[in-house]
């Protein structure tokens, strides 16, 4: 085969169109960054302004959240637990759940079974949130009744465990991406020394892959702490200091979007309240992404 030296050797038009596409990738890595330090100016410019008027451990420790009454209290208390429970709830439906699919698909399934099975899985991700929503309060919440007959219409269980199974896809499909990514020597050497597949899969490949199955699971966390129709629908916008999920709470996402669709004034404090919170839900889900940072530096396997 012989090759053509002038395709080959330098061209001036393949150097300006390699040149252009470097230039446009690093403005779009130098705009996601723009955007994300302007999120967090705008966000501390108005809380600022808030924590003139509040002060910062009254906001910590108060337990009551009422600032658009009369007798006003600042606690993002109420609000913090609402997410917590909620979230609770969703990671313990999404990451066991969710992993098991993983070990499932990468291991165990078939090639077809596979193909078919993920983008179905994938499917879900795809569904509205509100969709999710309406089905935790009309489906959900219903069937829970049956249950627990003194359930509220409005509650953080059923919207948890739809959360959860909203999050499913997200962790399972980066968990099987990152078992997928190991070596197969690593798993023949261990079918070598006699161990099953079951046991391969729990003691070899998902060692190997923790890095990736820890993004997997801050990614998890992120989305169920910042999720917002399916609690604004189904757990209510009461915000109660409670750690019952048989209660009726708000969030803090909820209470953004409540308060986003009123007539509140530009610049009066309980407009000043929505970026309060929201810069409370930044630092949260900035200590789980600085968390699955550090587990990934320290653990990440490369082969």
């Amino acid at each position: 085969m012989i090759l053509d030296a002038g395709k080959l050797g330098y061209s001036f038009r393949r150097r300006i169109h390699e040149r252009f596409i470097e230039s446009f990738l690093f403005l779009s890595a130098v705009l996601s960054v723009v955007i994300m330090l302007a999120i967090i100016v705008m966000l501390l410019k108005e809380s600022i302004v808030f924590f003139q008027h509040v002060s910062i451990w009254d906001f910590l420790t108060d337990t009551q959240w009422t600032p658009l009454f009369a007798d006003a209290h600042y606690g993002i208390l109420p609000l913090v637990s609402g997410t917590v429970v909620s979230s609770l709830i969703a990671l313990s439906v999404a990451l066991p759940m969710g992993t098991i699919i993983a070990i499932y698909l990468s291991e165990f399934a078939p090639f077809t079974v596979r193909e078919l099975a993920k983008p179905f899985l994938e499917l879900l991700g795809g569904i509205p949130t509100v969709v999710y929503g309406y089905f935790a309060l009309l489906f959900v919440t219903p069937l829970l009744q049956k249950i627990f007959p003194e359930l509220p219409g409005f509650n953080l269980l059923s919207a948890g465990l739809v959360m959860g199974i909203m999050i499913i896809p997200y962790v399972s499909s980066m968990t099987e991406d990152a078992m997928r990514a190991v070596p197969m020597n690593l798993r023949e050497g261990s079918y070598a020394m006699g161990a099953t597949r079951f046991q391969t899969a729990i003691r070899v490949v998902m060692p190997a892959a923790f890095s990736g199955i820890a993004a997997a699971y801050i990614l998890g966390i992120s989305r169920a702490v910042g999720e917002t129709m399916v609690v604004a629908i189904a757990a209510g916008m009461q915000p109660n200091l409670t750690w019952n999920p048989m209660e009726p709470a708000a969030t803090i996402t909820a209470y953004i979007v409540q308060v986003s669709l009123g007539d509140l004034p530009h610049g009066s404090i309980g407009y000043q309240t929505i970026f309060a919170a929201g810069l409370t839900l930044l630092v949260i889900t900035l200590v789980f992404n600085i968390i699955g940072h550090v587990l990934r530096k320290r653990y990440r396997e490369i082969y």
